[in-house]
């Protein structure tokens, strides 16, 4: 079986999964507004996800030689900066922590972000990140109001600073108070635009990673604008002779 097939079947197994877990989540999305075309952000968001993301998510269908011709790096900037597995330059993006390890800290290895994108959408991982809070009845402390009791902890609060939750009154059916707004009541290490930035440079990041061959379809995707209208003008022209006798 090829790698097409592979990819193909994990996007609809995570489709399916992702049906059944929306229906737990909560929480409206923000609009992330990144923007695959902007190298810049897709490099910062590389270093973020390496520096904060990587230790316990994979990016499997991704190799490091692949990420550094897309994002313009080169093979020993990405080797030096961005692996920190020890893994070769045409190998996938793994993880190094055990497995055991990570059964023992979140109850099961977390999952590989490749698809994440393509399955739910940039939006939803960028009000994802952008909506841990501080909970003392989870086990790791925080919680999340996109997808409620997320077993994992915030990864950007130094940058984001500690967030708080403001609650209603309880449900009367399930006793549940609803989450009417969040405040970071600590401040982190970046402002509340540079961490805006942060997140949505590492949503754009998650993008491309999801399908990396998308940064060159709208680069193709130029060309042929441009080729469509050259083949209209001429097509009009030979339009507009052929009927010249006609008339």
């Amino acid at each position: 079986m090829t790698d097409t097939w592979i990819v193909r079947l994990a996007c609809v197994a995570a489709l399916l999964f992702s049906g059944m877990a929306s229906a737990a989540g909560g929480g409206s999305l923000m609009q992330a507004g990144n923007d695959l075309g902007d190298r810049a952000s897709l490099q910062r968001g590389a270093q973020a996800y390496m520096n904060y993301c990587s230790g316990c998510h994979s990016l499997k269908y991704l190799r490091y030689s692949r990420m550094a011709e897309d994002l313009g790096l080169s093979e020993e900037e990405v080797m030096a900066h961005l692996n920190f597995t020890g893994a070769a330059v045409g190998e996938p993006i793994q993880v190094s922590m055990p497995k055991e390890q990570a059964e023992k800290w979140f109850g099961k290895m977390p999952p590989d972000l490749s698809l994440t994108a393509r399955v739910r959408g940039s939006d939803w991982i960028y009000s994802y990140l952008k909506s841990f809070y501080l909970d003392e009845s989870r086990p790791l402390g925080w919680n999340n109001t996109v997808f409620p009791n997320a077993s994992m902890p915030n990864p950007l609060w130094q940058q984001q600073g500690l967030q708080h939750a403001a609650f209603g009154e309880p449900d009367a059916s399930t006793g549940e108070r609803p989450v009417l707004g969040l405040k970071v009541e600590s401040a982190g290490t970046q402002s509340a635009q540079e961490f805006d930035q942060t997140v949505r440079d590492i949503t754009n990041f998650l993008e491309y990673a999801g399908e990396p061959a998308a940064i060159k379809r709208q680069q193709l995707g130029v060309w042929v604008i441009l080729f469509l209208a050259l083949l209209t003008f001429l097509a009009y022209l030979v339009k507009k002779e052929y009927w010249k006798d006609v008339h």
